[in-house]
């Protein structure tokens, strides 16, 4: 039996395949090694797999994951994966590649990752070959969840949201200034924290203030990254992730002012990436 994987910092979408093709979907939380170790990993999927699995039938494994992008982050995931599928030959990849695989396939392209962080590449049908650093969400990771959430939080804590939405903010969150700065200096994984609030922006997207911090956070993600890709405008704009997914409308007017055309956008790539490996037999 596959046991395919897409993880990102907030969620991680698995897919079991077993000898007959039938597939099984299933989602734990998401493992960024950035802000996790392999004990905690282990110690999250024990309590969050499928009873009905059997980890020991697994032979082969294939996951993709945010922020694994070394040596060290490839094996704090490897090392978890091997602990718990122990008859299993196990794959850890970048999930950008597995954002390229699911929207390209074995063609070539440009492929985006728009989710709680934000990455992207140029895909020669094999692997990533070029790609503009988003640096992640202390610096970058513009056009994100945590970018959004970010200055929803920063205009919040500023007395800064116009109309009812300071009070519709804080009647939704509870919390005042202590508790967020807490939560982004002393709490683990504060970029799925800032991320989190996105969601008042999609809730409130009728309000021309949040409709436009969206548009500013895609049109900060295109001057920051895209327009640095050599003949961007060449490509279809593909891209995966909720951000993404959600706000298409808005992506989309962004996509196309800055002269490209849009490909697919779709909010998860578990099911292209699981046909990608099943016709590749990889």
């Amino acid at each position: 039996m596959i046991l395919i994987a897409d993880g990102g910092s907030t969620k991680t979408n698995w897919c079991l395949v077993d000898a007959e093709g039938t597939r099984a979907f299933f989602n734990t939380e998401g493992y960024n090694p950035e802000f996790i170790g392999t004990a905690g990993i282990i110690a999250s999927l024990r309590k969050s797999l499928p009873d009905t699995l059997a980890a020991d039938q697994i032979t082969e494994l294939y996951y993709y994951g945010a922020s694994i992008s070394s040596p060290p982050k490839v094996a704090v995931v490897a090392d978890a994966m091997r602990t718990l599928f122990t008859r299993a030959r196990i794959y850890v990849d970048h999930d950008l590649l597995a954002a390229a695989r699911a929207l390209l396939g074995q063609g070539s392209g440009f492929a985006a990752i728009l989710g709680t962080g934000t990455n992207s590449c140029l895909y020669d049908g094999q692997g990533v070959s070029f790609t503009v650093d988003s640096l992640g969400y202390f610096l970058g990771d513009e056009g994100s969840g945590s970018f959004i959430g970010k200055r929803l939080l920063r205009d919040y804590l500023r007395n800064l949201l116009p109309g009812n939405l300071q009070e519709a903010f804080r009647a939704t969150y509870g919390l005042e200034r202590d508790a967020i700065l807490d939560h982004l200096y002393n709490q683990p994984l504060p970029n799925r924290f800032l991320a989190s609030f996105a969601r008042f922006a999609y809730d409130h997207n009728n309000v021309s203030y949040c409709r436009q911090i969206v548009l500013d956070g895609f049109e900060t993600f295109f001057q920051n990254i895209i327009v640095h890709y050599p003949g961007y405008q060449d490509y279809l704009f593909n891209c995966i992730g909720s951000v993404g997914y959600n706000f298409r409308d808005a992506l989309t007017q962004v996509v196309t002012a800055h002269g490209m055309s849009v490909g697919k956008i779709i909010r998860s790539p578990i099911d292209d990436l699981v046909s990608y490996h099943l016709e590749c037999g990889q």
